[in-house]
This record gives structure tokens, sequence and C-alpha cells, in this order.
């Protein structure tokens, strides 16, 4: 029996939704980075673009465990000293809070090529409204999976 690998025409890419209301963000951060990458699905093939398209909705509503809110995040800006950081709490009660589970994704993937392809396939909003419902995106429920995956805020 030879080991099978997909081609382009055997990948079927469905569209998924996650709440992401109360769930702690490294949990999420794995189950949607697993979903991208393909890996739930039997025909995985490392080198081939098998992940569902994922939306994440309620992004700003997330848990952190720990003192994880107030741990910063740090970037460059090229220039002479340009070294900024902000903190997590601070991000996500600012204007773009779904930054935070979009870099915790980005993270959890590996830094090539395809792994920048398959975070276009990453839809994430604040909110609990999103512009997918014509692609009749199914629900998977996290919280469920784990009873560790949620956490009452504080």
């Amino acid at each position: 029996m030879k080991t099978f690998s997909a081609t382009p025409a055997d990948i079927e890419k469905s569209w998924i939704v996650i709440d992401a209301e109360g769930i702690v963000l490294g949990r999420l951060a794995s189950i949607v980075a697993q979903r991208l990458r393909g890996k739930h699905k039997p025909s995985f093939t490392p080198h081939m673009d098998m992940g569902d398209n994922v939306i994440v909705v309620n992004a700003d509503k997330i848990q952190l465990t720990g003192n994880k809110r107030q741990e910063n995040f740090y970037w460059h800006t090229g220039h002479p000293g340009g070294i900024k950081s902000r903190t997590k709490e601070q991000i996500l009660e600012g204007a773009h809070p779904e930054r935070v589970v979009f870099q915790a994704v980005k993270r959890m993937l590996p830094g090539n090529r395809l792994a920048r392809k398959q975070l276009t396939n990453l839809r994430i909003y604040a909110g609990a409204e999103h512009p997918h419902e014509a692609q009749n995106p199914t629900v998977l429920d996290v919280k469920s999976k784990n009873s560790k995956n949620t956490r009452v805020a504080k």
C-alpha cells in the first residue's frame, strides 16, 4: 500500500465558525492552527494547503490565565531605539483586539511560505457578527471539547 499524498484536486475546504467568548487564548489558538493546517483530516499532507477556512468571532472576549494580561507584545519600528511594546490588556481594550488572537495563531504555525498562505484562511472579528453567512459555516463548539478550554471571567 502506498502512502497517500493529496493533490489540489483532492482538497476539500469547509468553513467553520468558532465563538471565542470565555475561551482560553492558547487553547483556542492551538485548535485554530490545527484546523488551518488541516491536521484534523485523515488525508493531511504537510506540503499542501489542506486546512479549512476559520472564522473566529467575539475575539475581544477571550480569557487569559495567570498574569498574561500584563505581558507585553514587542515590535520594532526599524529605526534606532525603535523598540515598542503594549500589554495584551491594552491591545484587547484598544481598537483592534483581534490582533492578540491573530498573533497567537500565527506563532503556532511554522514560519514558512505555506503557513503565510494558510493564515489568509483565518478571519477574526471582535464582535459577534461576521460577513460570511453566504458560505454556510458550521459551528465548532470548542467549549464542550474540554472543560479546561474555558475560564470564568474575573
